[in-house]
């Protein structure tokens, strides 16, 4: 996988997303208790220096932990608008198989070469919120041999490297300047109308690349989905079988030729294109889990994306059909359990959420990061002038009128990073 981790021209480093492949990984899912928000806001600048602590007595293990925030958590932490792409996780419901859209405030996804490395950050991270939060998922992940998923097959060979892995994945100083999102998703016929009513959705709140919208330079987008497997049917299959369910040979790794590939192949309805006829494409960086004992096993599946109506279309593409109907055929085989979108803001950012979210002039913390840290005394009475504030609805009519309508980063004469 490509390594980027230098500054943006705007001087925003983005988060460790693109490191080297780690063999081994945790993904922590967690909730956050109403009245700890602010408890939280003021620990993600903990984070790095926490990785540091723990990944500095073995650098060459190259430990690392990226840090994703959930559409509710960031309505309840701050009143600037949401970045346009956070939304509440868009469940799946095909005919046949669901992707579900389960709780989740926080992610961190913790890599490192070395499991006893990612388990301790995590479990300073757990002592460090404890009261604040709760466990919603934890998937201890190893990577498998030559890089297969446990279902026998190489897994991320259509990960884009060099650039196109930073275009891929990162969102870049003159995104605001370039395109209006919110247009282009609701107008494109590459897109289900779930996608682009929750793109508008989004919007609603403020936040519409192209039309003035924050863009948050160097920060990113990350979708998990943890997937079980029936072995034991998977394996009843023959491998020509299997290799018409995934598109590619199991051995070599080769896909097949385009007219040999079956329309609910994995491949056919994972390869989607933009307008022009270019590849949308987003960086995964999935891996194994199991448990001889319980006899579970599965894939924890991650992909980050600076424009996330891509993995959405991939996902709706499987779940739904394109056309519908014609489901991915590996999903016969797999049951997504769990779902969740994150916002995956540069490393400025996670270091200081208020400073720069002022400097940006989108305001600081909303009123959750006020409020005195606490499980609420009132037990959630209509009282509240915290947790039943209606500018911290989901529903966009609620929007907050007095929110920052300018939205303006100040970067749009800096050019995009593109080859």
């Amino acid at each position: 996988m490509t390594v980027w981790q230098q500054a943006f021209p705007n001087g925003k480093s983005p988060q460790r997303v693109l490191v080297p492949p780690s063999p081994s990984a945790i993904f922590l899912v967690l909730t956050v208790r109403p009245g700890f928000e602010s408890t939280v806001k003021d620990f993600l600048s903990e984070i790095a220096g926490l990785t540091r602590t723990v990944g500095f007595r073995s650098r060459e293990d190259d430990l690392s932990c990226v840090t994703g925030i959930g559409a509710d958590l960031w309505d309840r932490m701050f009143t600037a608008p949401r970045p346009w792409g956070l939304h509440p996780f868009i469940e799946q419901r095909g005919d046949v198989h669901t992707a579900p859209s389960t709780p989740g405030d926080l992610l961190f996804h913790i890599r490192a070469r070395r499991p006893d490395l990612c388990f301790e950050l995590a479990r300073l991270i757990g002592d460090a919120l404890q009261g604040a939060v709760d466990v919603a998922d934890e998937v201890h992940g190893f990577r498998y041999f030559d890089e297969r998923d446990i279902l026998g097959f190489v897994d991320g060979t259509e990960n884009p490297e060099d650039q196109g892995a930073v275009d891929a994945v990162f969102l870049h100083p003159d995104d605001l300047a370039e395109d209006s999102a919110l247009e282009s998703v609701s107008d494109s016929a590459e897109v289900g109308p779930d996608v682009a009513a929750a793109a508008g959705a989004g919007a609603e709140v403020g936040a519409v690349p192209g039309d003035g919208a924050p863009g948050y330079p160097g920060s990113t987008y990350v979708i998990v989905q943890k997937y079980t497997h029936d072995m034991s049917a998977w394996g009843e299959l023959s491998v020509e079988e299997q290799e018409a369910a995934f598109g590619r040979h199991k051995l070599s790794d080769v896909e097949f030729a385009e007219e040999d590939k079956a329309p609910n192949s994995h491949l056919v309805l994972n390869s989607i294109e933009d307008e022009d006829g270019n590849d949308r494409e987003i960086v995964r960086d999935n891996m194994v889990f199991g448990s001889v004992g319980s006899g579970e096993y599965g894939t924890y599946f991650i992909a980050y994306a600076a424009d996330v109506t891509t993995t959405e279309r991939m996902l709706e593409n499987m779940f739904i059909g394109d056309p519908v109907g014609t489901y991915d055929r590996i999903l016969d085989f797999s049951n997504a359990v769990t779902g969740g979108l994150f916002f995956v803001p540069s490393q400025d950012f996670l270091d200081d959420p208020d400073g720069e979210l002022i400097q940006a002039g989108l305001g600081i913390g909303g009123a959750a990061s006020a409020k005195i840290d606490g499980p609420d005394s009132d037990g959630g009475s209509d009282d509240d002038s915290v947790a039943d504030d209606p500018t911290h609805s989901d529903d966009p009519t609620d929007a907050d009128p007095s929110a920052p309508t300018d939205g303006s980063l100040g970067i749009g004469s800096l050019n995009r990073r593109r080859q």
